[in-house]
């Protein structure tokens, strides 16, 4: 059996468990609509729903549906219009179509009456209010839900597949990144340079790049890409990814122009740090410990580097670490960049709580093998938090000349998306993998 149809076969499965616990008799999902701008006939870029994809590797599909039946083969009720105005999908193809009943349909409303045999008062519908059509109501289930959510956390064989093919795609750009980098070119030209190195465009990438040269770096989501480049260019962080299949990866790396040692030995030690922290990836790990530890590990750059003079468990305790790393160390990653049910305490829903003061964190669930999760240390200069923390009874023991010399650098953060095993065995680094692959670094 190929890994797409044991995968199909193992969200069949899943699906009927969830039926039957939660008395439904089947399961309908919409891939979503177009949605327009308001008082414009532009549209916004498509967002297909991640339960749909799920199914099936259609991303770019508005107004159509599947419909998931216990013993049964999938319905697929894909639109196809006939549109001179714009490029419609193509005539289905590919490994799927031979696994479902497939129904083509030519305007959105006709799948109110391909899918009128399946729905009924217990049937869950799980798509946006505005997929809504006669006789196909959201009704979105929480029970339901949160039993499809716990179990998407565990990647099948055929998911971590297309995430390793996500790196791969992604992995160009950040070489062709660093290469455009170095020749001195503007935040705009190092974003075209990756795009151009992947084949992707602005609109098909999983999220907007963060493309920041020198203090841009400080700022975690930066949101824009200067067409000139600084008069100095010192240091450089992007964080872009890739998709593929509509599975996703999310990469960051930070580099430093030739001459700006003090600031390249400060990202040494956190590449140093972050490997550690990837190798803590484990079976029954609780990820909320591994979030704490970063700020331990954190703490010993801050402490080698001279820049904070306490010891690694002063600072921690007294938040010190915070202001230079003030975000979580990652998330669950897949069908979406920051995927679902990354607090779930169970099957059943519930929240399991992030660690008090760490209310950034977006992952709070013990690790399970097929998990893939981001591990994303940083340590930056943010003025804002630097100046609470000059405000604060800890600041006599910042060296705040090394800061303030630090500071035109931005920031830190290096990324990669890490695979969990089974039974103790050691991550798959799939970041670190696809770098080996075309011998990066």
């Amino acid at each position: 059996m190929s890994l797409y149809l044991d995968h199909l076969a193992t969200l069949q499965r899943q699906a009927e468990s969830a039926l039957s616990r939660t008395g439904h008799d089947a399961l309908v999902i919409a891939s979503g609509i177009e949605k327009y701008a308001f008082l414009d006939d532009r549209p916004y870029l498509f967002q297909a729903n991640p339960h749909f994809k799920h199914w099936l590797p259609l991303t770019n599909h508005p107004h159509s549906w599947i419909a998931v039946r216990p013993g049964r083969k999938p319905l697929v009720v894909y639109y196809q219009p006939h549109d001179y105005w714009h490029v419609p999908p193509e005539a289905p193809s590919g490994e799927w179509v031979e696994a479902v009943e497939l129904l083509v349909i030519r305007e959105p409303e006709e799948a109110s009456k391909a899918l009128a045999g399946i729905v009924t008062p217990h049937t869950a519908v799980i798509a946006e209010p505005d997929a809504a059509l006669p006789g196909l109501l959201p009704n979105n289930p929480e029970r339901l839900l949160n039993l499809l959510h716990w179990a998407r956390g565990a990647k099948t064989p055929y998911e971590l597949e297309q995430m390793r093919a996500a790196q791969r795609r992604a992995v160009p750009g950040h070489v062709a990144a660093r290469a455009a980098f170095l020749r001195g070119e503007s935040e705009a030209g190092i974003h075209r340079a990756y795009l151009l190195a992947t084949g992707h465009t602005d609109r098909d990438l999983p999220y907007t790049n963060i493309v920041g040269l020198n203090e841009h770096a400080a700022v975690l989501h930066y949101q824009y890409q200067d067409a000139s480049p600084p008069a100095e260019v010192r240091s450089f962080l992007i964080d872009a990814g890739a998709q593929v299949n509509g599975y996703a990866s999310d990469i960051t790396r930070t580099w430093v122009a030739p001459g700006h040692d003090e600031f390249a030995a400060l990202v040494a030690a956190m590449e140093r740090e972050q490997l550690a922290l990837v190798d803590e990836v484990r079976e029954g790990v609780d990820y909320r410990g591994i979030h704490l530890s970063t700020h331990r590990r954190v703490a010993r750059v801050l402490r080698e580097a001279g820049l904070v003079k306490m010891s690694e468990e002063a600072m921690v305790a007294e938040g010190v670490t915070k202001p230079f790393f003030p975000h979580g160390i990652g998330h669950l990653l897949g069908l979406q960049v920051h995927d679902v049910g990354g607090f779930m305490a169970s099957e059943d829903g519930g929240v399991a709580d992030k660690p008090e003061g760490h209310r950034y964190l977006r992952l709070t669930r013990p690790l399970q093998a097929g998990m893939v999760v981001t591990i994303e240390p940083g340590l930056y200069f943010i003025p804002m938090l630097l100046a609470e923390l000059r405000a604060s009874p800890q600041a006599s023991h910042v060296d705040w000349a090394a800061v303030e010399r630090l500071s035109c650098y931005g920031g830190i953060r290096i990324e990669d998306d890490v695979a969990c095993r089974s039974g103790g065995e050691p991550p798959e680094n799939l970041t670190r993998d696809a770098f080996a692959g075309i011998g990066a670094a």
